[in-house]
């Protein structure tokens, strides 16, 4: 009981990681690991928590301006240099 439960999981990843990392206990370490997988992008999508802004949803056929139909940023085309003249 020496911590509210009202402590976000966030908030909470925050305390554990503001511990040196040689001063923390196994328990504190597998804490850490156990919130940092809980707060994945991927996982919060499936269980968002509150106060976490939600995706508004957007007309089918309609994308984002700048993306492409499944939401996703257009890959980057690199170019390849001309070779170097060498100096004469």
């Amino acid at each position: 009981m020496n911590e509210p439960q009202s402590t976000t999981p966030r908030r909470r990843l925050q305390e554990l990681l503001a511990i040196p990392e040689r001063q923390r206990t196994d328990a504190q370490w597998d804490e850490i690991n156990e919130l940092e997988i809980t707060l994945t992008p991927v996982n919060r999508e499936q269980t968002p928590e509150q106060g976490v802004r939600r995706h508004t949803a957007v007309p089918a056929g309609s994308p984002r301006p700048g993306r492409g139909a499944q939401g996703k940023k257009p890959l980057k085309k690199f170019h390849k240099r001309p070779p170097k003249k060498s100096a004469p």
